[in-house]
């Protein structure tokens, strides 16, 4: 939970960010730099002020900021979603966004964690957990992660930048219980955007 809640809080700080006057290039760096900085102001998190360095990214690019049709999943049931830990969280199908990303149609599973929506001020929190072609190669082999709100559904409609997508903590150190990307949530395409594998030695 305090995991989520971290990377939650930082994808709330940035959307507001991306609506201003800035370049959606400076937008997004600025979203990094709010990324990185939150790592050295909580406790919990597995990253040093040092370690920041090993961050790395894909440049910026609009291709991967998707204008999506939202369909809300009906009488979706709970479900125990595995973790890289071992252990298990529950989590609910929101709904399924359809995105186009360099002509390719893929179909995003929406989740809502059931232990996030029962923190006060995360009730409309929801979870995207992803593997593409690039995962094991270019970016970290467990999978990424995006987080929206419900807010962000208009008119069966959602914006979803994967330049904002990021590695669990499980790509820094153990000890974490990293949901694990569910397989409908393979994208059998490259997505070149967000964060990359982390260039510094796992922890232990």
């Amino acid at each position: 939970i305090i995991i989520l809640m971290f990377l939650l809080a930082s994808c709330k700080t940035t959307k507001h960010n991306t609506n201003n006057i800035l370049s959606y290039v400076d937008a997004i760096e600025h979203h990094r730099n709010e990324y990185k900085n939150d790592f050295i102001k909580t406790a919990q998190t597995p990253l040093k002020e040092s370690d920041l360095e090993y961050l790395d990214f894909f440049k910026a690019n609009e291709a991967y900021n998707c204008d999506c049709k939202f369909e809300l999943t009906e009488d979706s049931k709970p479900f125990q979603m595995g973790t890289y830990s071992g252990k298990f969280k529950p989590f609910i199908k929101y709904g399924i966004a359809t995105c186009i990303i360099n002509e390719n149609e893929i179909h995003v599973n929406v989740y809502s964690s059931l232990n996030t929506i029962a923190l006060p001020g995360y009730e409309d929190y929801l979870f995207i957990p992803f593997k593409d072609y690039t995962s094991g190669e270019q970016t970290y082999g467990g999978g990424r992660y995006i987080d929206i709100v419900i807010g962000d559904i208009k008119n069966n409609k959602v914006n979803i930048d994967f330049n904002k997508c990021y590695n669990p903590w499980c790509a820094y150190s153990d000890g974490y219980n990293c949901p694990i990307p569910p397989k409908d949530n393979y994208f059998e395409i490259n997505i070149l955007a967000g964060e990359k594998m982390w260039k510094g030695e796992k922890k232990h």
